[in-house]
């Protein structure tokens, strides 16, 4: 978990080094242990006001894929550049007309142990043809939690903030320089010898 001033000067970063002319906004940065996915909006093809859901979907669709094949080399320096800074893999995508879509992202594997009444959860989604392997079940499951908790998750990611913001503030923290100084120049009237 990094902090949000990390946090912010890694979007900062992407935002200084991206090409001025690769989105209309950079919308997202995120970043966990082994990945930093960037998100940007792109213009939306030109249609007419009336045309048909699947020609704006076929247009969209195409807009996406014209973007991905035309800025692959700018896209490419740029990650090398945040992999060698950053240690962490980079992953693309954008949204266009409300759609959004990931370009190839990292699939870390998670090792865990589960018991038996974990394992026939995973099992039966596998039976149901919801999934094809316990793996897709568990990553299916792990989709689900999100959908239905963000709020939750949101505000455990921010407990955790606070908790990393007051750890920072310490016995271990470094001493804040001006403000010692200032007590040095100003002592309180207990500091004080009465005369």
């Amino acid at each position: 978990m990094i902090t949000p001033e990390q946090r912010e000067k890694l979007r900062g970063w992407f935002a200084g080094r991206l090409p001025d002319d690769l989105f209309e906004e950079l919308t997202e940065v995120t970043v966990d242990r082994e990945e930093i996915t960037v998100i940007g909006r792109i213009p939306a093809p030109r249609l007419s006001e009336d045309a048909p859901a699947a020609e704006r979907e076929a247009a969209v669709a195409a807009r996406i894929q014209e973007f991905r094949e035309r800025t692959r080399e700018n896209r490419m320096a740029v990650a090398r550049d945040a992999e060698h800074r950053f240690r962490r893999k980079v992953s693309w995508g954008v949204v266009c007309d409300g759609e959004r879509a990931l370009f190839t992202h990292v699939a870390a594997p998670v090792m865990t142990r589960l018991r038996q009444p974990e394992r026939q959860v995973l099992d039966t989604l596998i039976a149901a043809g919801v999934a094809r392997s316990r793996s897709d079940a568990l990553a299916w499951c792990v989709r689900l939690v999100q959908r239905h908790t963000d709020d939750w998750l949101t505000e455990l990611r921010d407990s955790l903030e606070h908790v990393q913001r007051v750890r920072a503030q310490g016995p271990d923290a470094e001493p804040d320089t001006a403000h010692d100084d200032k007590e040095a120049a100003d002592p309180s009237p207990h500091d004080t010898e009465e005369g």
